[in-house]
């Protein structure tokens, strides 16, 4: 009876020492990564803007708020949208193709409609052609590919 006190009690300060050295690392090991993770951040602030880590904004809000027009480059509040048509897929292809047209401050006239592949200065009738990336849970991708212009070139090579 004796011997098993005595396991009895070699088992539960073994649970214990266990238990406690558990918790000891994983609470100690968080307290590390949050030191590490703040003295990066802390770096990252003393550096110029073009030397400083790149961030992917999240559908959720988080990085720059604000859209960008791809066809003006004007900075979008929340509430101003681009003016845009999505084709669907013909053959049931991940990416569907897009018209832009633009946003209201270069369909209004105010800012140069400019195309970011070749840089020809786009008419009001001329927009861009894109394609779309629908992603499950994740923001959608548009991949601009030209003006109607640069789109209607001559195609070597195909």
């Amino acid at each position: 009876m004796t011997q098993f006190l005595i396991i009895l009690t070699f088992v539960t300060i073994g649970i214990v020492l266990l238990w406690l050295g558990i918790s000891f690392f994983t609470r100690s090991s968080s307290k590390i990564h949050r030191r590490v993770s703040n003295e990066r951040q802390s770096k990252t602030e003393d550096k110029p803007d073009f030397l400083k880590p790149r961030t992917r904004k999240s559908s959720t809000g988080e990085g720059n708020p604000n859209k960008t027009c791809p066809v003006c480059s004007a900075e979008l509040s929340k509430s101003e949208l681009v003016s845009s048509s999505a084709f669907p897929s013909a053959d049931g292809a991940k990416d569907r193709v897009m018209h832009i047209r633009g946003c209201v401050y270069c369909l209004n006239g105010e800012r140069e409609r400019v195309c970011p592949v070749c840089g020809a200065v786009l008419e009001k009738d001329e927009i861009l052609i894109a394609r779309l990336f629908e992603r499950a849970g994740r923001r959608s991708h548009i991949h601009v590919i030209g003006c109607t212009r640069c789109r209607k070139g001559p195609r070597s090579g195909r």
